[in-house]
């Protein structure tokens, strides 16, 4: 749901970047009592695996994919929205200014979609649905697969709301759109209760309420190195749930009218000459970078006591 330059008009482009920022700036405020020595990491750890697992597209039906977006899961692991925004707002950006995934000027809306509706509909869904299911952790991984599927569907609504106000598509964008993420949620909804499944039995220092201290960074690490340096060279090839629709209701040919890049080698996840090891190069660039930008950020906005 990465949208591109020219498919968003300026004042969308200029309000949903306004937008964006005063959320991101709220979330700086909100997430100090999110960090600790602990928090920190785990930052930079959850948002170099939502960069690594957003580089694997899987088929749904009719020759189109989806990625995990990862909103809910980043909120839940981190123990607050405030800090899955600023995780999936690393992630968007560096997508965005060292990947050439997403325009540019579209950064606003993207954010917007991302990091603020899909984080907290993932976030007060899973603990509504929490309070429904009694309250008990072992109904989390469920609670968030749904909370996880319905704030695709949400964003991605979102998305088409914002084509359509940019004048860029007819109404017919929005039952398309959040028709085939209909299907992309199903999947994200797996992802996310596996990985928390995962996590709640392996590794529950890393989930909130639990250890204090992380048991050690092996099994992250290594897991982040296996998706961005492996898995993502047998991603999907076919276009995601946006590009379909833009191909379907003939507005793809905008995203190259309008093309705001920035120069860089690694553009569209790989290194020109290197084939598929300039894909896993990329990838685990792509993590490293995420790491450090996040553990930084959490530094950066950590209470001086942390």
């Amino acid at each position: 749901m990465h949208i591109p330059d020219g498919f968003v008009s300026v004042p969308v482009a200029g309000a949903t970047g306004l937008a964006s920022a005063l959320a991101l700036f709220v979330a700086c405020e909100r997430s100090q009592e999110a960090f600790g020595i602990r928090r920190a990491p785990l930052l930079g750890l959850t948002t170099a695996f939502i960069f690594a697992a957003q580089m694997i597209n899987f088929p749904v039906a009719g020759g189109t994919s989806g990625h995990l977006l990862g909103g809910t899961l980043a909120a839940i692991i981190l123990g607050s929205p405030w800090a899955g925004m600023l995780c999936m707002a690393t992630v968007f950006i560096i997508q965005a200014v060292l990947f050439a995934d997403g325009g540019i000027t579209a950064l606003g809306a993207n954010i917007l979609n991302a990091a603020v509706i899909n984080v907290w509909v993932g976030w007060i869904l899973t603990q509504t649905l929490q309070r429904l299911f009694g309250g008990s952790k072992g109904r989390l991984p469920l609670a968030a697969g749904i909370a996880a599927g319905v704030s695709v569907v949400v964003a991605s609504i979102a998305c088409a709301i914002e084509l359509l106000l940019s004048g860029t598509a007819s109404i017919a964008v929005l039952p398309a759109m959040a028709g085939v993420h209909i299907l992309i949620g199903v999947g994200e909804g797996l992802i996310t209760g596996g990985v928390l499944t995962y996590l709640a039995k392996a590794r529950p220092d890393l989930l909130p309420g639990e250890q204090e201290e992380m048991r050690g960074w092996l099994v992250p690490v290594v897991s982040i190195v296996l998706v961005a340096g492996l898995l993502s060279l047998v991603a999907s090839a076919w276009p995601d749930g946006l590009e379909r629709v833009a191909e379907d209701l003939g507005f793809i040919d905008l995203a190259e009218q309008v093309r705001v890049t920035v120069p860089t080698p690694l553009a569209d996840y790989g290194i020109e000459g290197l084939g598929v090891i300039g894909t896993s190069i990329a990838g685990l660039v792509g993590a490293a970078i995420c790491f450090a930008v996040a553990f930084g950020i959490a530094k950066i906005v950590s209470p001086k006591s942390a």
